[in-house]
């Protein structure tokens, strides 16, 4: 587990499982430093109520805390996983809270006596040609785990976000070109007490081999491979215990209509470049490989059927401020007195985009800080300062578009209409 540094003497931060709404502003006036702690702190606000134990119906479990019952589901797993939202040829979706069938090539799985909380995953990397979830513009590619093994990723909704999606008919092509206008995510209003839209990209790596599942947030997983994706894919499906590396959070509110991003990381995934490497092993960094290239993806063809692909070298580019590994601190003091042993602890936020300006006349990005934003699991090849080339959340989905070309409100989902 990575160290921390030492946290102030103030009182521990609570844990709740209320989702925020908007930030509390804890300064007056405010300062760029002081609205960065506060939209930390939303994050890791945030970060605890969707990782609350769940009961049947997604809701918290108020009984329990943040790290109780760790072989039970999470409130975010009750969200809706992206592909039973668009569906082929424009179907419609499943109600929300309906069980969503398991592709066809998982038939031979006994779906009734699938683990509580079970994902699908079949998302590989943030390529079109992968990845089919997004048409993002950046150069990208898969990301292999010290097993040698693809990393896995899924894109989940919560229910305001997906009923907007489903009322619009914004599902299929021909919902879309009927709606004809910009998408308008419903946003969280904190003088009404309203949740608004939630979208969560979740990465993941089998479990085994060199990762020890007791290090990790761990649920099971529908492991397919889709040969649509990539030519030569063989489609497959498999039941494997899954753990989380990457957490990353889009959170729509009244005064951040560019939605807030938090991301989230496992805290031994990476060591941040030009440091020395405290750990013996991690994640998806081998201290003892000299001549591996750094924050490249891996070579074509890309198949995760392979059995074995020579795992990605990476590094963090930015390394997370030190304002913000107090906060992480305070925040694993605070998980570990209410759970000694909590599997939260290996978890840290990298950081928080906001809009500075979210009513800015000359920037629809309402003027991001800070300015890049990268998720090592999930921007693992695109990290950096350049602009229109390295990593920011605001900056890449300020382009995303619905299928007839109408603006998507920073979410390339709707892309996927059929």
């Amino acid at each position: 587990m990575a160290q921390d540094k030492p946290a102030t003497t103030q009182p521990l931060p609570v844990l709740t499982p209320q989702v925020p709404l908007e930030i509390t502003v804890t300064k007056k006036p405010p300062t760029l430093a002081s609205l960065q702690d506060d939209f930390d702190v939303f994050s890791w606000q945030t970060f605890i109520a969707l990782n609350w134990p769940a009961n049947s119906d997604g809701t918290p479990d108020t009984n329990l805390t943040i790290g109780q019952a760790p072989n039970d589901p999470v409130v975010w797993q009750s969200y809706r996983e992206s592909r039973s939202i668009f569906l082929p040829d424009g179907a419609t979706p499943a109600p929300w809270g309906e069980e969503t069938p398991p592709p066809a090539v998982c038939k031979n799985i006994d779906a009734k006596h699938l683990p509580a909380g079970t994902l699908r995953l079949t998302q590989v990397g943030k390529t079109p040609n992968v990845l089919d979830e997004s048409g993002e513009p950046f150069k990208t590619g898969p990301l292999i785990d010290q097993n040698g093994q693809y990393t896995r990723f899924s894109i989940m909704t919560n229910q305001a976000m997906f009923t907007y999606i489903v009322n619009n008919k914004l599902y299929s092509k021909q919902g879309q070109k009927l709606f004809n206008a910009d998408a308008n995510f419903p946003a969280s209003d904190a003088t009404k007490q309203q949740l608004g839209s939630i979208m969560i990209k979740t990465a993941w790596v089998k479990m085994g081999g060199k990762y020890d599942p007791s290090k990790f947030y761990t649920t099971y997983a529908l492991v397919y491979d889709n040969p649509d994706e990539e030519p030569g894919v063989k489609p497959s499906c498999v039941l494997e215990q899954v753990g989380l590396v990457g957490f990353h959070i889009g959170h729509k509110t009244q005064d951040e209509p560019q939605w807030v991003w938090s991301t989230f990381e496992h805290v031994d995934n990476v060591p941040t470049k030009g440091q020395a490497a405290t750990l013996a092993a991690y994640n998806f960094f081998d201290p003892h490989c000299k001549n591996c290239a750094v924050n490249q993806p891996p070579p074509r063809p890309w198949n995760p059927g392979n059995r074995y692909t020579k795992p990605s070298q990476v590094e963090r580019v930015i390394p997370i401020t030190t304002e913000a590994q107090q906060l992480n601190a305070a925040y694993h003091q605070a998980l570990a007195a209410a759970v000694p042993d909590s599997v939260w602890l290996n978890y840290e936020l990298v950081s928080t985009q906001w809009p500075t300006d979210a009513q800015s006349k000359t920037d629809p990005t309402g003027v991001p800080a800070p300015s890049f934003l990268a998720n090592a699991t999930l921007e693992s090849y695109i990290q950096g300062h350049v602009k229109q080339t390295s990593s920011s959340c605001m900056a890449c989905h300020n382009n995303a578009t619905t299928t007839n070309g109408n603006f998507s409100d920073f979410t390339y989902l709707l892309q996927r209409a059929q």
